[in-house]
């Protein structure tokens, strides 16, 4: 299982595909087979996920709750084929994606590992987000919760 998808990059987009940087794509496990699955993600990122990872999500998604195969459907309906990554960790993101994501004409994007996936993004869109959902530490965040 390929986990451990962490940092955040800047890249471009050339000819609909995308790089996945080294760090991020050291992480894919063997069981991927080095084949990934594009769908739609919260905020209309992109998300891309390595083949054993989507696999272990349905698991989870399509048998949880009535929300939780709501979700499943939303990201089967946006995905694309499984692929393989191409030379250096090229992925072709399907052009419906690339147009809802707003990332069709960008000439720049955002590429985010969140552990168990790597999402991109319109950097305008990023950094919204990011602004308006993590300006400010919970009150109720503590460093007991957060030891190992």
């Amino acid at each position: 299982m390929g986990m451990n998808f962490f940092g955040t990059y800047e890249n471009s987009i050339h000819k609909m595909r995308v790089v996945i940087p080294a760090p991020l794509k050291e992480q894919f496990s063997k069981d991927s087979d080095k084949k990934v699955i594009c769908s739609l993600g919260e905020h209309n990122s992109i998300v891309i996920f390595p083949l054993d990872n989507w696999l272990l999500l349905r698991e989870k998604l399509s048998n949880g709750t009535e929300q939780q195969r709501k979700h499943w459907g939303f990201l089967v309906h946006w995905a694309s084929t499984p692929q393989e990554l191409e030379g250096p960790g090229r992925v072709r993101i399907p052009d419906k994606l690339l147009k809802r994501a707003d990332l069709w004409d960008a000439e720049k994007l955002v590429i985010k590992g969140q552990d168990s996936f790597v999402s991109l993004w319109h950097p305008d869109r990023y950094i919204s987000v990011v602004e308006n959902e993590f300006d400010e530490v919970p009150e109720s965040f503590s460093f007991n919760d957060i030891q190992v």
